[in-house]
């Protein structure tokens, strides 16, 4: 079954144009390194919440949104590639200029256990 690489980020709502861009360019990346897709959603319903919540999660600030992505991969050994990938193409150095506060960035690996 493939594999899911994960992300929860705050971007300043005055970023969305860039972040958008960003995820463009980093997308031609993720495809030539195996990717099968990727997907940037920009919060449009996410309540606060007392004990837990997304925005709680990435400490959003006034002036931010949640944004909510991922990337299919077909396994994780390609996902680790092309995670490692970052050490060695200077392509990926280009993109080091991230438009929002990667220290609050959550992200993790995924197996995956049912697919429709």
């Amino acid at each position: 079954m493939s594999y899911v690489s994960g992300f929860l980020t705050p971007v300043p709502d005055a970023n969305k144009a860039t972040y958008l861009e960003s995820a463009r360019k980093g997308w031609s990346l993720f495809k030539d390194y195996g990717a099968l897709a990727m997907r940037e959603c920009w919060e449009s319903d996410v309540p606060e919440g007392e004990l837990t919540s997304f925005p709680l999660a990435v400490q959003r600030k006034e002036g931010e949104s949640v944004v909510f992505s991922w990337i299919l991969w077909p396994d994780k050994a390609t996902a680790d590639a092309c995670w490692a990938s970052m050490e060695t193409d200077p392509r990926w150095r280009e993109m080091m200029d991230m438009p929002f506060d990667g220290k609050r960035m959550i992200f993790g690996g995924f197996d995956t256990l049912f697919e429709a």
